[in-house]
Order: structure tokens, then C-alpha cells, then sequence
């Protein structure tokens, strides 16, 4: 993406999401019907009549997801150019031999060597910010010969990373913090800062930090926007006109292509009896509305539908009493069945969500004197959290900013 585009593209994305809120904000969990369902019957139908094939289609493929919507909603259209992103070019990069992966999972590794591909020539001195074992910081150091400070809160990760670092010879030190500590001010001055997959608070901390300290270089790829904000995310760029909210930034990330088959199981036997708790819950006295769920004990699960329920009313301070649990059981899959199909109206607005707050940082670096390159750096089978911001200081001219 040119960097000149940034903050015209994040005006019309802004635009966009806040004119479509009334499409992705409600969520079908916590609602039988959202209003759009009544404003666009045929959608609404289209939706529902999807089998369980054409659904995982959908799901497997947002592009096609969005591409599909917007036959019923033509605004659409306008938002599958703009959440668009170029593949960020690979650069220099040797593959070191496969003994130094040795204990990192292979999609982990897939990851972190499509990252370093990504980062070009590294100048300074190497900053891995929240960085468990090092994997990513000593791949760059020996790619390119530079000492790495590793910044992690786990004592015992860091043990393990320096014992691999100094078998390797490699110039790399740990230092066990906690970056999101009151007043914590890591000394990141003429340091290349790079993070994958830091969550929430932790990149935008980063975020800061690099800014503040007007740091040489940065690369950097998000995740887990919502970890951090109580309530309301506060945008770095002014004058946007969206509101997100914590359940927001959720729906940011909610897209996997991880799970297996007995984790997809399990999550949708916890969805369908949730549902199906709730809609028993809606018939009691002082009841007609949606309660949030707290987290509900994974043993709870073993004990059958009625068990399940018996335990979330115990929680509630509710009686089951005369307890029809095949009958609500029965509606809690139909529920279930009917939410999965309407959220892929919601899901087609999460890259839209994830690049808008991309690009909020990204403004920031280069109001901040920085060069910024925005794109993905491998494709979305390996994560679809794939958006990496790559920063640069600009030099001012004649020495003076």
C-alpha cells in the first residue's frame, strides 16, 4: 500500500464502517434476529438456507464471503478495494538449518521465517519485544549479524532462550520484564524493534515507546486488539468518527484456521447449549433480556446438557425446576445452526475492523517522521493475522526536525 494513501484510506474506511455499523455490530449470539434481518428479507433468507458445505466455504474464504454479500448489499463492493493489501516483497533471507528451530511448532517456525523475510536490510542493534524463547530475535541476529535485547515477562522462557543463544554463538541477551509495568521505559534508543504477534496493549505500547524514543526502525504485526482496552479503544489519528468498543475489537480477530475438528466440536456444543440455557433463562420472571455468559468451567460440558444447565442456574441464583432438557436442548442447536449462518454477514467486516486499526497506527508513525510500509507478509492459511506494519525514521533534512 503507498504510504501516501493512509490516511485517505482509513477516512473512507472510517466512513464506511461507521455507515454500516447497523450490519456488524449486533452480534446473532446475543440476539434471535438482528434488524437487518427484517430490513433485508432476501439476504436474511439467503443466509439461512446456506448448507453446512456452503457454510464452511464462506467461512474458509472471506473474499468470497464478500464478494457474495454484496450482491444482496452493494456498499460492499466499495469495501473489497479497500481492505485490499499487496503482499509485502521477501528480501535477503538464509535459511538456517532445521536443528535451530529444534522445540518450535511448524506453523510457529512457517511464521517466523516468513516475518524475517519480510524486514530487509537490519542497520542497528535488534529490540524483540515480548519475545518468549527468542526464536524470532535470533533468527535475525544471525541473519544479520546484529546483537539482540530479548524483553519477556517469563523468567523460565528466558532461561531456555539464552541456554539456545549461546550454543549458537549468538549475540543475544534476556531480559525478563514486564513491559506493561506503571512507568516502565525500556531503553530502545538506535534500536530496530520487531514484534509478531504481540497482543493488544503490548504492540501499542510498542507503538509508543518506538515513537517516543524515536527509534530507527520498526516491524511489527498485531494481534488480539481488544487485550488492554477496558471499554473504548482510543484512536491515535484524530478526527475519525468511529467508536469501537471491546466486543468490536473481538470481532477483529475472531477468524481461525487453527482449530481441529474436536476443538470446532466442542466449541459448538458450548455455543448450542449456551444458547439453549438462554432461551429457557428468556421464560423466567425479570429474564426477557440477554445476560453475558462469564466463563463457564470446561467440566461443566461432561455432564450433558441438563448438568450444564443445572450449573449456570446454580450461578445465576435460578431454579431449573420443571426442566424440559431435550426440548431447550433442541432449540439451542437451532439457535446455534441459525447464528453461524448470520454471522457470516458480521465476519465479512472483521478485515475491515483489523485494517482500520492498522492503519490508525500506521498514520501515527508517519506523522511522526516515519517511513511506512503496510502489506501482508505470508498468506492467510499460515495465520489470518498476517497485516505487518514496517516503519523507518526518516532523516530530517539539514539535521533539523
Amino acid at each position: 500500500m503507498n504510504d501516501s494513501s493512509f490516511r485517505h484510506r482509513l477516512n473512507q474506511l472510517d466512513q464506511l464502517l461507521c455507515d454500516s455499523a447497523h450490519l456488524w455490530r449486533p452480534q446473532p449470539f446475543k440476539q434471535r434476529r438482528p434488524q437487518w434481518c427484517e430490513d433485508y428479507p432476501q439476504l436474511t433468507d439467503w443466509l439461512l438456507g446456506l448448507t453446512e458445505s456452503e457454510l464452511q466455504r464462506l467461512n474458509d474464504d472471506p473474499d468470497r464471503a464478500l464478494q457474495q454479500l454484496s450482491g444482496y448489499l452493494p456498499a460492499l463492493k466499495d469495501l473489497a478495494e479497500l481492505i485490499a493489501l499487496p503482499e509485502l516483497p521477501a528480501q535477503q533471507y538464509a535459511a538456517p538449518e532445521n536443528r535451530f528451530f529444534n522445540g518450535m511448532p511448524g506453523r510457529k517456525r512457517s511464521q517466523i521465517e516468513a516475518f524475517v523475510s519480510r524486514i530487509g536490510e537490519v542497520k542497528s542493534p535488534l529490540l524483540e519485544w515480548c519475545g518468549g524463547k527468542g526464536y524470532l530475535g535470533r533468527l535475525l541476529g544471525r541473519n544479520w549479524r546484529k546483537p539482540v535485547l530479548t524483553l519477556e515477562w517469563n523468567p523460565t522462557l528466558c532461561q531456555a532462550g539464552q541456554q539456545q543463544a549461546d550454543r549458537q554463538s549468538i549475540a543475544q541477551q534476556f531480559q525478563v520484564t514486564d513491559v506493561l509495568a506503571p512507568h516502565f521505559s525500556p531503553s530502545i534508543t538506535g534500536h530496530h524493534a520487531v514484534a509478531l504477534h504481540a497482543c493488544g496493549e503490548l504492540h501499542r505500547r510498542l507503538h509508543q515507546q518506538v515513537i517516543a524514543q524515536r527509534s530507527p526502525a520498526l516491524d511489527i504485526v498485531p494481534c488480539c486488539y481488544a487485550l488492554g482496552v477496558e471499554q473504548q479503544y482510543q484512536p491515535r489519528t484524530e478526527g475519525l468518527k468511529l467508536q469501537l468498543y471491546r466486543d468490536d475489537l473481538r470481532l477483529a480477530v475472531t477468524e481461525t484456521v487453527t482449530a481441529g475438528q474436536r476443538e470446532i466440536k466442542q466449541r459448538d456444543r458450548e455455543m448450542a447449549w449456551k444458547l439453549g440455557y438462554s432461551e429457557w433463562r428468556y421464560t423466567q420472571p425479570g429474564e426477557a433480556e440477554y445476560r453475558t455468559f462469564k466463563p463457564v468451567n470446561k467440566r461443566w460440558l461432561q455432564s450433558g446438557f441438563s448438568g450444564f444447565c443445572h450449573e449456570l442456574a446454580e450461578r445465576d441464583g435460578l431454579t431449573l425446576g420443571d426442566f424440559d432438557a431435550s426440548g431447550f436442548e433442541a432449540l439451542g442447536w437451532q439457535r446455534q445452526r441459525d447464528m453461524m449462518r448470520l454471522q457470516v454477514l458480521r465476519h465479512g467486516f472483521r478485515r475491515a475492523l483489523e485494517l482500520w486499526l492498522v492503519l490508525d497506527l500506521s498514520c501515527e508513525l508517519e506523522r511522526q517522521g516515519y517511513q511506512v510500509s503496510l502489506g501482508t507478509f505470508c498468506s492467510r492459511d499460515m495465520t489470518p493475522r498476517n497485516i505487518m506494519i514496517s516503519a523507518r525514521l526518516m532523516e530530517p533534512a539539514n539535521g533539523v526536525r
